[in-house]
């Protein structure tokens, strides 16, 4: 089973080294931010905390974020990547705007396509918190290859994301370090624009059928 570490009240990080998760835990209900792998064994996790109600709110619909979404039959998902959840999940549509509230915590959806078409991040405004899936991250690896990834999407949602970082005191993100400074975005940006350029150095990737492109904060698959 992965590590369980408390970051702020009602605020758990679930990690299994691989990917994070994000548990908001109150008195009577729960909600799950990702699933991760099917061997991530994430309910056992929550089950470890809370044996209440989990309402599960995607990221996006990549396999190590729902990977074990068979866990718990249901989830919030956007719905341009209800393509990527096998059958047998109930899926709930979500869009910008709107708010998923637990234990103090108020989530606003923010779109940011790119990394799949239906990614999403979740900003708390006052705690100021950026929950960025896999958009924004520091030292990556983040995946750009496949065929639902898209990096003129993904470069359009990092310069739109810019703001943001007025708001956000830290990025929570589901890979790599965390938390990280919301710079990152920038930072990212920056990257992401000369990786379309072609312009950093990179390595054929030994397994997947992709190169590994060296940006200066953050490693990209493409």
């Amino acid at each position: 089973m992965g590590q369980i570490t408390p970051f702020r009240d009602g605020l758990y990080f679930l990690d299994d080294g691989r990917v994070r998760q994000f548990l908001f835990l109150e008195e009577n209900r729960a909600l799950l931010l990702d699933t991760g792998f099917p061997d991530s064994h994430v309910r056992d996790m929550v089950r470890t905390l809370t044996d209440k109600p989990v309402q599960v709110v995607l990221t996006h619909g990549d396999r190590d974020h729902a990977g074990g979404l068979s866990e718990f039959g249901a989830c919030w998902l956007h719905p341009a990547d209800w393509d990527l959840i096998p059958g047998g999940i109930q899926l709930h549509e979500l869009a910008a705007g709107d708010i998923f509230s637990c234990a103090g915590y108020h989530l606003e959806v923010i779109e940011t396509p790119g990394h799949t078409p239906g990614s999403v991040a979740f900003l708390d405004r006052e705690h100021r918190l950026l929950f960025s899936g896999d958009t924004v991250q520091k030292g990556g690896p983040i995946y750009m290859f496949g065929p639902h990834r898209d990096l003129d999407a993904y470069i359009a949602t990092l310069e739109q994301m810019l703001p943001l970082a007025r708001l956000a005191d830290e990025i929570l993100p589901c890979h790599s370090h965390c938390p990280i400074d919301p710079g990152y975005i920038q930072k990212d940006l920056e990257d992401a624009l000369a990786l379309r350029a072609g312009t950093l150095p990179h390595e054929k990737h030994p397994v997947f059928p992709c190169s590994i492109w060296h940006g200066k904060w953050t490693d990209f698959y493409y």
